[in-house]
């Protein structure tokens, strides 16, 4: 209990330091965001105007300590691109594609990784391990976007399976939306899921030198019941520890996949934002990832002790 509370207050100071480094981060960017949102033909009383606005006029404490009053009431403020319309509801109109999207790029990349990391435990020697061993170098080897601009020449242009650039919206189909969501999550969870092989699969060959395996098979149990009964939950630790890092990554790489994709998602927000120099979008994203992120670590860490109860003893 005593590891989880820390665990906790860690994850809450390095939430909390987020904001302000994000917010120093882009206060240091030269460029003027009311120009940018006035355009080049604006006369300087009409910037100072929309600077006021704005609050630009005010100093950096004072619009760092109005933004975080305001996050942490609920108020995410009023975006600048988007001439004053609520963060709030931008991000809340956005968020169900890219919580989806990365959503089934995780339940892709568990449903590819843990089978093939079992088949090749199984068959380490023979050719089905090898097999694997090429498809996990060759998954690592290619990154997301990489792969979401293959799977659109192939699927999309040459074969039309779908049509790339088409978005269907949840609200309309269900369906139609999880379809559009496929293979932009199938560029996202091809690179995971050999990561996830790749520590599962060392581990689980690594517990089948382990003496309480030798005891069960010299006993006569079937080496499908020793591997599923006895190696994997021991073998399942590093992969857990894996998969923390993972689910932070499926979501920011869910971000990047979206503008390759064209899916209307957090990730094309934020991208507009940051050329905009619409900081309380950008901010507020980036408090979104890094909750997600920090959520993710920790959770990997508590259930790290779940499965493996002598790490308690740390």
């Amino acid at each position: 209990m005593a590891f989880i509370v820390r665990r906790l207050c860690a994850a809450l100071v390095t939430l909390l330091l987020v904001p302000l480094l994000c917010f120093a981060a882009f206060r240091v960017i030269p460029g003027d965001a009311a120009l940018l949102g006035a355009g080049t033909g604006a006369t300087e009383a009409q910037l100072k105007a929309l600077r006021a606005d704005l609050g630009l006029e005010k100093s950096l404490p004072a619009q760092y300590l109005s933004w975080a009053a305001g996050f942490f009431t609920g108020s995410l403020g009023n975006s600048f691109r988007f001439r004053g319309a609520p963060v709030s509801g931008l991000i809340r109109e956005r968020l169900p594609v890219t919580f989806t999207l990365a959503a089934l790029s995780l339940l892709l990349a568990l449903g590819i990784a843990v089978p093939l990391a079992l088949l090749g435990g199984r068959r380490a020697q023979g050719a089905g391990g090898r097999i694997i061993n090429v498809m996990t170098s060759l998954g690592l080897s290619f990154p997301g976007f990489f792969l979401g601009v293959l799977l659109i020449w192939g699927f999309g242009l040459v074969f039309r399976v779908f049509s790339p650039g088409l978005f269907v919206s949840y609200r309309e189909s269900a369906a139609g939306f999880l379809g559009c969501l496929f293979f932009p999550a199938l560029a996202v969870a091809i690179p995971n899921a050999a990561l996830i092989v790749k520590f599962l699969y060392g581990s689980i060959q690594k517990e089948w030198q382990a003496g309480y395996v030798r005891t069960a098979l010299s006993k006569g149990c079937p080496r499908p019941r020793v591997l599923f009964h006895h190696i994997l939950k021991n073998a399942a630790l590093p992969a857990v520890t894996a998969l923390g890092m993972i689910a932070g990554e499926v979501f920011s790489g869910s971000i990047v996949i979206e503008q390759v994709f064209s899916i209307p998602g957090l990730g094309r927000l934020l991208v507009g934002a940051i050329a905009a120099r619409d900081y309380p979008v950008v901010q507020s994203l980036a408090v979104y990832l890094a909750s997600i992120v920090i959520a993710a670590n920790t959770l990997a860490d508590i259930a790290m002790q779940v499965i493996d109860p002598r790490i308690r003893m740390a």
